[in-house]
C-alpha cells in the first residue's frame, strides 16, 4: 500500500498487487478499497497486470480535497500513472467508467481503457434523473443526513426497497454511510447522462485510444442501450455484451475479458 500526492496536494491512497503491465482499476460510486468488487478484482488479475487499486477522493484513506472539480479526479488518475511509470490500463465500473472516459478525454496516458456499464440514459426507455435529485442528496449530506441521501441514490438507481430496508440493519450500511458524502461527486461526474438524450458525438473525441465498452447481458435495456452508445462515440472503442451479468458484475465474469483485451 502507499500513497500519491495529486496535483492539488490531496493524497491518494492506493494497493498494487501482481505483475506485469500496468493496470488501474477505477471504483464506482460508494466503493472503495474496503468495500466494492476493485480487490476481488485485482487479484483475479494480479497473474497478468500489476494491478492499481485506489481510493476515490474523499473516500476510504483518500484525503476530499475542497472545492470537488471532476478535474481533481481526474489529476489523481494521472498522479497513479505516473507512479505506475508514466503510462497505464484503465478499468472503470460504472460512474468510476465514466471517470475513465473522462480521463481519456482530457488527455491522461492510458494505453488502453475498458468500461463497464457507465451510467447514462440516452433514449425513452428509461424515465430521466428529476432535475432537483442531485440539490436533495446534497442537502441530506450536508444536513448529516448520510443515510438519508443512500436511500435517495438507491432508490434511483432501482435497488428494490425491501433490500434498502434490510441493508440498513446489516454490517456494510457502516461503510456505506462512511462514504455518502461523496455521492454528490458522482452527480457531478454522471449528471450529465442522466437526461434520456444522446451526448454530443464528439464529447469523448479526446480519448483517442483502443477502449473496450461492456455491458450485462441482464441488464436494463436503457442500460445497455447506453453502451451501445458510448462505444459508438469514443474514437476507437467495440463494445462486448457479458451473457447472465447485471450491473453488479463478478470479477469471474470481466477478469478474462480484460485479460484478453489489455493483452492485445
Amino acid at each position: 500500500m502507499g500513497q500519491v500526492v495529486s496535483k492539488d496536494g490531496t493524497a491518494i491512497a492506493y494497493t498494487r498487487i501482481g505483475s506485469g503491465p500496468a493496470l488501474i482499476i477505477v471504483d464506482g460510486a460508494m466503493c472503495y478499497r474496503a468495500f466494492g468488487p476493485a480487490t476481488a478484482l485485482a487479484e483475479a488479475l494480479s497473474e497478468h497486470f500489476t494491478v492499481y487499486t485506489y481510493d476515490r477522493r474523499g473516500r476510504g484513506e483518500s484525503g476530499a480535497g475542497t472545492p470537488y472539480d471532476v478535474e481533481r479526479e481526474v489529476e489523481d488518475i494521472a498522479a497513479l500513472i505516473e507512479e505506475a511509470g508514466g503510462s497505464a490500463h484503465l478499468f472503470g465500473m460504472s460512474s468510476g467508467g465514466t471517470l475513465v472516459a473522462e480521463a481519456a478525454h482530457r488527455g491522461v496516458d492510458a494505453d488502453r481503457i475498458a468500461i463497464y456499464e457507465s451510467p447514462m440514459i440516452v433514449d425513452g426507455t428509461h424515465p430521466p434523473m428529476a432535475p432537483d435529485l442531485p440539490e436533495r442528496v446534497e442537502r441530506a449530506v450536508a444536513e448529516g443526513r448520510r443515510g438519508d441521501a443512500i436511500k435517495l441514490f438507491m432508490r434511483y438507481v432501482g435497488t428494490p426497497g425491501y433490500f434498502i430496508v434490510v441493508l440498513q440493519v446489516m454490517p456494510p450500511w457502516k461503510k456505506l454511510k462512511s462514504v455518502a458524502h461523496t455521492l454528490p461527486y458522482d452527480f457531478s461526474l454522471t449528471g450529465e447522462f442522466q437526461h434520456g438524450t444522446k451526448p454530443p458525438a464528439d464529447r469523448w473525441s479526446g480519448a483517442d485510444v483502443p477502449a473496450l465498452v461492456i455491458a450485462g447481458g441482464k441488464s436494463p435495456e436503457y442500460m445497455r442501450n447506453a453502451q451501445q452508445y458510448l462505444a459508438s462515440a469514443l474514437p476507437q472503442a467495440e463494445l462486448t455484451v457479458l451473457p447472465g451479468q447485471t450491473h453488479m458484475v463478478k470479477p469471474k465474469a470481466t477478469a478474462p475479458v480484460l485479460v484478453e483485451f489489455f493483452k492485445r
